[in-house]
């Protein structure tokens, strides 16, 4: 059996009709077929969306087939009790050149209810913004059902939401169950519950390529959306050149952020769970016992739970998200 060592996956890129090019021009993934590529799914064990080795030793293996062989040795002694085979989290990378619906996840146990393995919580870091973009995040004020249904009906949802300027460097916690959307000008990462449901509330009347209005969920979000108003929308965190600072700890995952402008040694020896990086900014050389690997704005890689100690070496400088599951 290959020794695991870090893994890259090859990117699985999404057509949307809210797409845009930054996905191929800010994040260099210019190999991409699609004219609205609005999403890159970069780290996924989802059935029929399965990210598959880019290279190295277990080049062409997807992600469920590395899970299956390796398990603990893969994700981790108690994240395997808890998920077996299946990749608990799911990475993506999105650009917002119109509107996103205005939408809500469910939580676990609703999910759960309608017959879903789990609901989906999410985080979202922006990678860049046009002057003036905005996103929704929940309500501006504690909102009724019966309120929430007479501005559904009079077409006037989008205001009584809460929207959030927004730039570089931002980043959101999305509970499951409030209500949000991206505005257009934004790309970002987004770490999220390995869960693909999607109440879509409202489109801004928009038509697809035939003529049609996408599929609305209105009977079940009801059950799905917390009403209450959103305070204090953007997660505060703290950076400080080559450390490992918090922004997210939660029982979904932990996610930190790394500003490195000098090399950093990681020791993962106590850690139980595999980690993921995601590269926001720059670049930097990937030391570990299996060798170097080149990474870059729009690169993830996954470093196996049984990974003890690597290296980041900047060039010159490189900024990364680091994300693992705390159990």
């Amino acid at each position: 059996m290959e020794i695991l060592g870090p893994l890259k996956f090859l990117p699985l890129f999404k057509n949307k009709i809210w797409g845009g090019n930054k996905i191929k021009t800010i994040l260099k993934h210019d190999f991409s077929p699609l004219p609205n590529c609005g999403e890159l799914w970069a780290i996924s064990g989802v059935p029929g969306n399965e990210s598959i080795v880019a290279e190295g030793p277990l080049e062409g293996n997807n992600l469920n087939e590395l899970l299956e062989i390796y398990m603990s040795d893969l994700v981790g002694d108690k994240v395997h009790d808890i998920f077996q085979n299946e990749f608990p989290l799911l990475i993506k990378f999105l650009d917002a050149n119109d509107w996103l619906s205005i939408q809500v996840h469910p939580d676990d146990e609703l999910a759960k209810a309608r017959g879903f393995e789990r609901g989906k919580t999410e985080m979202w870091y922006v990678i860049q913004a046009d002057n003036g973009a905005k996103l929704i995040k929940g309500f501006s004020q504690n909102t009724s059902r019966g309120e929430y249904l007479t501005a559904l009906n009079d077409n006037t949802l989008p205001e009584i939401l809460n929207y959030e300027n927004t730039k570089e460097g931002d980043a959101f916690y999305i509970e499951a169950g409030k209500v949000h959307a991206l505005g257009p000008g934004i790309l970002l990462t987004e770490i999220q519950q390995a869960a693909d449901i999607t109440y879509r509330m409202y489109d801004w009347d928009r038509k697809d390529e035939t003529g049609n209005g996408r599929k609305l969920h209105t009977d079940e979000a009801m059950e799905a959306i917390d009403f209450k108003a959103e305070k204090g929308g953007k997660i505060e965190y703290h950076s400080h050149k080559n450390q490992s600072m918090p922004m997210v700890d939660e029982k979904y995952f932990t996610t930190n952020i790394i500003e490195i402008n000098q090399p950093m040694e990681k020791n993962y020896d106590e850690l139980d769970s595999f980690v993921i990086y995601i590269i926001t900014k720059g670049s930097f050389i990937l030391k570990s016992e299996q060798g170097n690997m080149d990474l870059g704005i729009g690169d993830t890689v996954l470093l196996p739970a049984i990974t003890q100690k690597v290296e980041l070496h900047p060039l010159p400088t490189a900024t990364l998200l680091e994300v693992f599951i705390k159990i």
